[in-house]
C-alpha cells in the first residue's frame, strides 16, 4: 500500500505498541501516565514470563519478549436497547525464544471477524462465540505481499481448536489494492468452518480512502453461510482526527438467501490527551429483520487505549 492514507489504516486496524517516548508530556492528568506505564509494565512482565519457558541458555538473542494490548470500552444506546454496553480487549505477547515469528494472543474477539464496529449490528453467531480465546500463533511465511500463519489454542467456551490463514495483497496500481484472505479452522465441538475475505481499496484525493469489504463465513455446525458487505470512506482531517462513513449489509443462506440487516453510520475518531488514547462518537441507523426492519436510532460512545513497550 502506498500513499498518505497508510497512517489512517494503521490507526484503525493495526494493534501497535506504544513506547514511553511516544506519549505526550504529562502536563495534566498524571494518573493517565501512571495507568499507561503500570499496564504496559504488567504486560511486558507477562511476556517475559511466558518467553522464559522456551529460553535456550546457549543462545543469546538480541530481541526480548514484549507485549501489546488494546482495550476498548463503549456505550451504544439505541432505540429499544438503551443499555447496550461493551468491553473488548486483545493482548498479544511476542515470544522471540520460540522458532519462527511466534506470539501468544489473549482476546475476547477475533480481529478478522469484526466487520461492524456497532455491537447491535454484529452477528451473534459470530460475535458471541469469540468470547474468550487464547492461542499460540506462528508465521509460516511472510513476505511483502503474502502472509501465512497458523494457530492452536482454546476458544468458544474452551474448545480446543486449530486454524490456518493465508493473506495476500495485490497492488493493482499506486492507488488501488486488493486484499484476499482465506482461513480454515476446526473446533472440537463446532467442527469445521472457514472465512473468506475480499477487500478493495482505492485512494481518493488528499488523505481520503474508499474501501469495499466482502466477508463470507461457513459454519459446519449449522451448514450455512453468513455474508457481509461494507462500503466505507475514510477521511483524515488532521494528524489526530478522522471520519469514517459506512454502509454495512449482512445476510445468510438459511432458511433462504436473504438480507438480515442494514447499517448506516458516521464515525468520528479523535486521538486526545495522550497518543495512546482514542475517543469515538458514532451515530448510526440500523434496520434488522428480527425488528421488522423498523429503523433504530443509535449513538455509540467509545474510549480505546493502547498499551505496551514494543522493541
Amino acid at each position: 500500500m502506498k500513499g498518505p492514507w497508510i497512517f489512517m489504516i494503521l490507526a484503525f486496524v493495526a494493534l501497535p505498541g506504544v513506547s514511553e517516548e511516544q506519549q505526550d508530556p504529562p502536563v495534566d492528568n498524571p494518573w493517565l501516565d501512571e495507568l499507561q506505564v503500570n499496564v504496559s509494565d504488567s504486560i511486558d512482565a507477562t511476556a517475559m514470563w511466558f518467553d522464559a519457558f522456551f529460553a535456550d541458555e546457549t543462545v543469546q538473542l538480541d530481541e526480548k519478549a514484549y507485549g501489546e494490548a488494546r482495550i476498548r470500552l463503549g456505550w451504544e444506546p439505541r432505540s429499544r436497547a438503551v443499555n447496550e454496553f461493551e468491553t473488548r480487549f486483545r493482548v498479544r505477547v511476542k515470544l522471540p525464544n520460540m522458532k519462527h515469528q511466534t506470539d501468544l494472543i489473549f482476546s475476547d474477539y477475533d480481529e478478522d471477524e469484526d466487520a461492524s464496529s456497532v455491537k447491535a449490528a454484529r452477528n451473534d453467531a459470530i460475535d458471541n462465540r469469540n468470547r474468550f480465546s487464547m492461542a499460540l500463533r506462528w508465521t509460516a511465511k511472510k513476505s511483502g505481499d503474502m502472509n501465512i500463519s497458523h494457530r492452536i489454542g482454546v476458544g468458544r467456551k474452551l474448545q480446543p481448536y486449530v486454524k490456518s490463514q493465508i493473506r495476500k495483497t495485490f497492488g493493482l496500481s499506486d492507488i488501488n489494492n486488493v486484499n484476499l484472505e482465506a482461513s480454515v479452522y476446526y473446533y472440537t465441538q463446532d467442527r469445521f468452518g472457514s472465512h473468506l475475505m475480499a477487500q478493495y481499496e482505492h485512494q481518493l484525493a488528499g488523505n481520503d480512502l474508499f474501501r469495499f469489504d466482502n466477508h463470507f463465513y461457513f459454519r459446519d455446525e449449522e451448514n450455512d453461510w453468513i455474508w457481509q458487505h461494507g462500503w466505507y470512506k475514510y477521511s483524515q482531517w488532521d494528524e489526530k482526527t478522522a471520519m469514517i462513513y459506512g454502509l454495512y449489509l449482512e445476510g445468510g443462506t438459511r432458511p433462504n438467501y436473504r438480507i438480515e440487516e442494514y447499517l448506516v453510520s458516521t464515525r468520528w475518531r479523535k486521538n486526545a490527551l495522550r497518543k495512546w488514547l482514542f475517543f469515538e462518537v458514532e451515530p448510526f441507523l440500523l434496520w434488522r429483520r428480527d425488528e421488522d426492519f423498523k429503523v433504530s436510532y443509535g449513538l455509540a460512545l467509545r474510549v480505546e487505549g493502547y498499551f505496551g513497550h514494543s522493541s
